[in-house]
This record gives structure tokens, sequence and C-alpha cells, in this order.
């Protein structure tokens, strides 16, 4: 089974690179991502990297904090297009789950990533309230656990245990920190990755064998040493 990679980003001209890469089987944004490139309304900077992401998936979040707002925010962003899934946080910031949220909005056959899991109990949860027959994605955070020392792989296990039957369900490995995610997402046969750009371009010089990495890490200290004109 291949673990689909997915670009973490917000920025247009980034998306427009990494849309024509084979490499990248899709997108996922965030609220804070979307700040960082810039977009003043949130309505139209979607749109307008949606003119040039127009069939590979693509992830936009709701920035609502209750229910009602919730629904009525994923109703807009799932018009925009049919490669788009609407990102909804499996808690709002009072802790309160988003079951209802989930349901109605899978029921009604509304592509779902579910974002900010960080435990089995979790992605249970999610998955009672999801339908079935509807395409879902479920964003684990390992690099926000293995941050904070926490072992995000057993979550994996169960979830992917969980989900493996359903097709339409999928478990992503969110928040990479190194391109070595890449290899442990695969050996968990995880189905989707999603990492920055910097990550995605290490990943293309996988199999590089020991020995050429040995000199061109000595190469770079050489070279850094010349151009600091070091003298003892």
């Amino acid at each position: 089974m291949k673990t689909k990679i997915f670009c973490d980003i917000a920025d247009f001209k980034t998306i427009k690179f990494f849309y024509k890469q084979s490499l990248v089987d899709g997108f996922t944004t965030n609220p804070s991502l979307m700040r960082l490139a810039g977009a003043k309304n949130y309505k139209d900077y979607s749109l307008k990297i949606l003119k040039v992401c127009k069939k590979k998936p693509i992830s936009f979040e709701v920035f609502a904090d209750n229910p009602k707002d919730m629904l009525k925010q994923a109703y807009e962003i799932n018009s925009w297009g049919k490669n788009v899934y609407v990102k909804i946080p499996v808690l709002n910031t009072k802790g309160l789950f988003t079951g209802s949220v989930i349901k109605e909005l899978s029921d009604h056959g509304i592509k779902l990533n579910i974002t900010a899991v960080y435990t089995f109990g979790q992605t249970k949860k999610i998955y009672k309230n999801l339908n079935k027959k509807t395409k879902s994605i479920i964003s684990i955070f390992a690099g926000r656990m293995a941050d904070k020392g926490k072992d995000p792989l057993p979550i994996f296990k169960r979830s992917i245990s969980l989900t493996k039957k359903n097709k339409n369900i999928e478990i992503l490995w969110a928040s990479t920190r190194e391109a070595y995610n890449y290899t442990q997402a695969k050996q968990l046969k995880c189905n989707i990755i999603t990492m920055p750009p910097k990550v995605i371009s290490q990943i293309k010089n996988f199999g590089k064998s020991f020995e050429s990495m040995t000199l061109d890490t000595v190469k770079g200290f050489l070279s850094d040493s010349k151009k600091s004109r070091f003298k003892l």
C-alpha cells in the first residue's frame, strides 16, 4: 500500500509548484498557515488556491468555535470544489467533542479531515460518528506528541487497525518533523503523511549511501571554514 504525501502549506506559489510534482498527492492547510501565507480574505484566498489546485485533494479548516457556526462554515467551504476536504477540529476551545458536527456533515456526504487528534480514544469517537460511505481523513499529530516526549506510534497502530477495513476512512500522520517520519508512516501502512515543503524536498535524497552523506557533510564543513577564513 502506498503512503500518500500531502504538502502542508498555504502559500499560493508553493502550492502551484508542488501541484505539478508527481511526488505530492494533495495538500493540507489550517488557519495558522493561511495567516502565515498573508491571506486577508479567507474565501478569496482559498478560491485563488483552487484555481491552481483543481484536482488533487486539499483541506481547508473551519475557524468557528461553536457547532452552529462550524456547520455554516463547513457547508460554505464544501461548496468551493469537489476536491475540497473540510477540516474540523476534534474538540472546540472549551474541550467539547465536535461529534454532532462530524456526524451531520459526514451523513450529508461532505468529505472531512478531522484534525488535532492526539489519542486513540478520540479516533474511536470520530470513527463512530463518521458515515462509512463518505470519504474522511483522521489527522493524528505525531510531531507535536513527540515534541512533548510522547511516543505517537502506539496510537497510530491502534487507529490504523481500527479503520483499515474501510477504504473511505484514512489515517494521516500530521505535524511531520523529519524525513524519517515518512519511513515510519510507510512501515505502519499509514494512508497519508502531510509534511512541509522542506521535508518533501529531503525525501528526494532517499537512498543516498552513508559514504556519500559523509562526503557531503565534510565538504560542507570545509567550504564554510574557507568562507569564514578561519586560521589557527
